[in-house]
């Protein structure tokens, strides 16, 4: 290391925040822990959108496979028949990466719910709404 180099130009990018931090050679851990427990915290206040490792937001709580199907329910997704395969593809469409037998455990469990009914034959059911979904608060009637 050159003598006359005792001071360090970072450019640190975390998700879609970027900072560029000077500090002399010593501090680089100490500054850089820093920055991302500042980054963190922010996250989780809510100040920052949460950031995730590839860079993309993540939702503050979590989200289970059923609740998500129940969400396709309520917006009428399935009010016409759907396979397995669509259900597992509009889950990933919307960026819920779900192992597909998760998927299937999550479907026969609203069946058992009485939320969804399925017609046809084994590995070949359609998913098909029960019953309506529940009319949101404050919604039109016309």
């Amino acid at each position: 290391m050159a003598e006359g180099k005792s001071t360090v130009h970072l450019k640190i990018s975390v998700g879609n925040v970027n900072f560029e931090i000077e500090c002399n050679v010593k501090e680089i851990r100490d500054v850089v822990d820093n920055v991302l427990a500042a980054v963190a915290a922010r996250s989780i206040s809510g100040n920052l959108p949460n950031i995730g490792r590839s860079g993309t937001t993540v939702p503050l709580r979590g989200e289970t496979c059923k609740s998500i199907i129940l969400d396709l329910w309520e917006e009428g997704w399935f009010d016409t028949g759907r396979s397995l395969s669509d259900v597992h593809g509009e889950m990933g469409r919307r960026g819920f990466h779900y192992d597909r037998t998760a998927v299937a455990h999550a479907l026969v469990d609203l069946v058992r719910e009485g939320i969804l009914t399925r017609i046809g034959k084994p590995r070949r059911y359609q998913y098909l709404q029960k019953r309506p979904p529940p009319k949101k608060v404050g919604a039109r009637n016309e």
